[in-house]
């Protein structure tokens, strides 16, 4: 006896047919793990730039600051507040949030490669902590809002820091007085 082995037309289709079902549902879901997980990244990253940077000023007793910076040299500005350029921690010991002679680099972000903003609501450049971990020149509070790139509140997060040096992230919406939009 022949027996012949293979698949038949009917079992090809199914397999074909079961295939597309599971990336019609797969590739949606893997969209937004990547989009939630590169997000979170972004936001953490100056979270824990800023969380060290507060840090060493009242371990080192000295003033911390974080400033926007494109060259990763300097700080771009105190008015220019768009953060996914990248930014610098470094000591800053006369507190004008500026790289002097002197002045030691601890950190360094890169700009972000995706087509995100990262934006000071109150146009800060910069965050200086004192040597009690206090923001220097923060007013009623710094918010710097993350939104990608099809501006979609389901994905935008707000890192907000207040005068004592408390900072929170936050998603879209009102959470305690403070509002990520």
């Amino acid at each position: 006896m022949n027996k012949l082995s293979g698949f038949t037309l009917v079992e090809m289709l199914m397999t074909v047919a079961v295939a597309a079902i599971l990336l019609v549902i797969g590739i949606p879901s893997f969209r937004y793990v990547t989009n939630s997980n590169r997000i979170a990244a972004e936001i953490n990253g100056l979270l824990g730039d800023m969380q060290f940077a507060r840090s060493e000023a009242v371990k080192e007793g000295i003033q911390v600051t974080v400033c926007v910076s494109s060259n990763s040299t300097a700080c771009d500005g105190l008015n220019v507040n768009t953060w996914q350029n990248g930014w610098i921690v470094f000591s800053d010991v006369n507190a004008n949030a500026a790289v002097d002679a002197g002045a030691v680099i601890l950190r360094v972000q890169k700009p972000f490669s995706s087509t995100d903003t990262f934006v000071a609501t109150n146009t800060v450049g910069a965050v200086t902590f004192n040597r009690e971990g206090y923001g220097n020149g923060i007013a009623n509070g710094t918010l710097i809002a993350l939104h990608d790139s099809t501006n979609n509140s389901s994905w935008t997060r707000c890192l907000s820091i207040n005068r004592v040096g408390m900072m929170l992230t936050q998603t879209y919406g009102t959470v305690n007085g403070v509002t990520c939009n």
